[in-house]
């Protein structure tokens, strides 16, 4: 049935920003001595959000690699990033479906910097990122706090579409209709997810949403 929100992922889901946070990562870890990590190690690790993750791989210096991971993000974000396949498309098609925000484990300024540049920002009634809530991704805090700016109330009427398993327990935290976009192979898979709905690609799930939008079914699954 046809969703009355949808709520986002931001990184590999809508956006491919992973050059910068491979880059911000990179320049902490030659701060701290550590080896360099790929493309490949990054999408491999990278769920939780910072103020999460952080403490336990720098310890006590953690606020010293936070601001050092920051500086180099901000130094190149905008200029790598790249919409996901698909992921324009689908957005105009959720906007004929009802209100959509984004809930991310990236920090919020940078996520609303990025929206904005994408001129994707009017779309969305909320841009919740990591900080802007009680707490971030696993956790149900940031949907809640974007439904709440857009104005619906969590439960299987939203849909929260993600890349990642982490985005599957967010959805389920909070009462909503988990949905993978993509085959998750940097996170176990389609099986390790568990969706209620899955995607291979955002032409895929943005041909799906124009379909419900024709069809005018009312309610949620």
């Amino acid at each position: 049935m046809r969703p009355a929100c949808i709520l986002w992922d931001w990184d590999n889901t809508l956006v491919d920003g992973w050059a910068a946070i491979q880059h911000g990562l990179n320049a902490t870890f030659t701060a701290f001595g550590m080896p360099h990590w790929t493309r490949e190690t990054v999408l491999a690790n990278v769920r939780g959000s910072l103020r999460d993750t952080f403490p336990g791989m720098f310890g006590a210096e953690w606020e010293r690699a936070r601001d050092i991971f920051y500086t180099g993000v901000r130094s190149c974000h905008l200029d790598v990033l790249n919409p996901m396949p698909g992921a324009a498309e689908a957005i105009a098609a959720a906007a004929a479906l009802g209100p959509q925000g984004v809930v991310s484990n990236k920090q919020g300024a940078l996520l609303r910097a990025e929206a904005a540049h994408l001129g994707w920002a009017p779309s969305f009634a909320a841009l919740v990122g990591a900080g802007d809530a009680s707490a971030d991704k696993p956790a149900a805090a940031p949907l809640f706090l974007a439904l709440e700016a857009c104005g619906v109330p969590a439960g299987r009427a939203v849909w929260y579409i993600g890349d990642t398993v982490l985005d599957m327990d967010a959805a389920r935290a909070a009462g909503c209709t988990a949905v993978l976009l993509g085959r998750a192979p940097h996170d176990g898979g389609v099986a390790a997810a568990r969706p209620d709905i899955a995607f291979d690609d955002g032409h895929a799930l943005a041909g799906h949403l124009w379909s419900l939008a024709r069809a005018g079914v009312g309610g949620g699954l």
